[in-house]
């Protein structure tokens, strides 16, 4: 397997994969944050990054059971597994539904395969459809990643995009703006990229022709059909990183720690420090952020009170960035936070 020309995320390219000893790795770590923490309730799994469709359901059954028989998975749990297309046929993807996954995001990311081509994706826009079509089948949740931003690309092409999008009818959909990292193929070429003004007017677009309700700055549903996995990290509730290159954020003895390295270290983060990276995801939301004690102590109230053209506070005692403070977010919170 291969790494996208765009991707700056911890993955590793392997021919042959031993998932008998991933799977028992990823069970011990289980076990481990099982003894840390008791048997705590689990609303949601996410099985994301690199590609876990390819792991084979024996690995995943694997890894569904430790984490039923360690912690308390509710009922309606939210189970999501992230897929490339080419990696999940019809019948692989009825056996992950068997095991438990009841949401499949799939990394669509483009409906044309000279894009395809150019970003570094091993499958076709055939590939995505029928994929697609598979999960639909499925009756399971359904969520598919796109980019846009691409050299030469226009507001219009981004209008068409929205139209292509709202033809296959999803209830989820991710639109992400390419951004150039270093240490990647797309960081070691001299591309020219579309504009400030001409990426703004593009957000705008997709905000005007998707048939979707902007959720999250990059993220678009229907009524009840939002992540919930990611709706709890960003209002701030805790979560296990389990695997390489995993994060997470534990809480127990009444203190908020971060995992880091290998999953089992972990750093104690002050309430400062918590409380910001609540503000900088909650804010990312159309919900924002609930003002707590402990964000009030870091925001400057009066900066947000001045400028209502991009600030606004709830009845529901919740600070949110308007549709114009959403096109300035970063520059935003930066002056927000005392």
């Amino acid at each position: 397997m291969s790494k996208c020309n765009y991707c700056a995320f911890f993955s590793r390219a392997c021919a042959s994969p031993d998932w008998d000893t991933y799977g028992d790795k990823i069970v011990q770590e289980i076990q481990y944050w099982a003894q840390k923490l008791g048997k705590i309730s689990v609303p949601t799994i996410f099985f994301g990054g690199g590609t876990p469709s390819l792991m084979p359901i024996k690995t995943f059954e694997k890894i569904i059971n430790a984490i039923t028989q360690e912690f308390s998975v509710l009922p309606d749990a939210e189970i999501t597994l992230e897929s490339n297309p080419g990696t999940l046929d019809a019948k692989k993807l009825n056996d992950f539904c068997l095991a438990g996954v009841n949401r499949l995001s799939v990394g669509v990311q483009s409906l044309q395969d000279s894009q395809l081509q150019f970003l570094g994706r091993r499958h076709t826009v055939h590939d995505s459809l029928t994929l697609l079509d598979a999960a639909k089948q499925q009756h399971i949740r359904l969520s598919a990643d796109f980019i846009y931003g691409l050299p030469a690309q226009t507001t219009q092409d981004v209008i068409n995009l929205c139209n292509d999008i709202n033809n296959l009818e999803l209830g989820h959909c991710s639109l992400y703006e390419l951004t150039i990292e270093e240490n990647t193929p797309f960081g070691k070429m001299n591309l020219k990229m579309p504009d400030n003004q001409t990426m703004a007017e593009m957000y705008q677009a997709i905000q005007k022709n998707l048939n979707l309700t902007r959720y999250e700055v990059s993220n678009y549903s229907t009524q009840n059909q939002e992540c919930r996995h990611n709706q709890n990290v960003w209002a701030g509730a805790p979560y296990i990183g389990i695997g390489p290159g995993a994060a997470g954020r534990i809480f127990f003895n009444d203190t908020w720690y971060e995992q880091i390295g290998d999953n089992v270290k972990f750093s104690k983060l002050s309430m400062t420090e918590r409380a910001t990276e609540k503000l900088l995801t909650g804010m990312r939301t159309m919900r924002g952020t609930e003002l707590t004690d402990d964000v009030k102590n870091i925001i400057n109230i009066e900066f947000a009170k001045s400028n209502p053209d991009m600030l606004r506070f709830t009845h529901d005692n919740r600070i949110v960035a308007t549709d114009a403070g959403i096109m300035v977010l970063d520059d935003l919170i930066t002056k927000l936070i005392r």
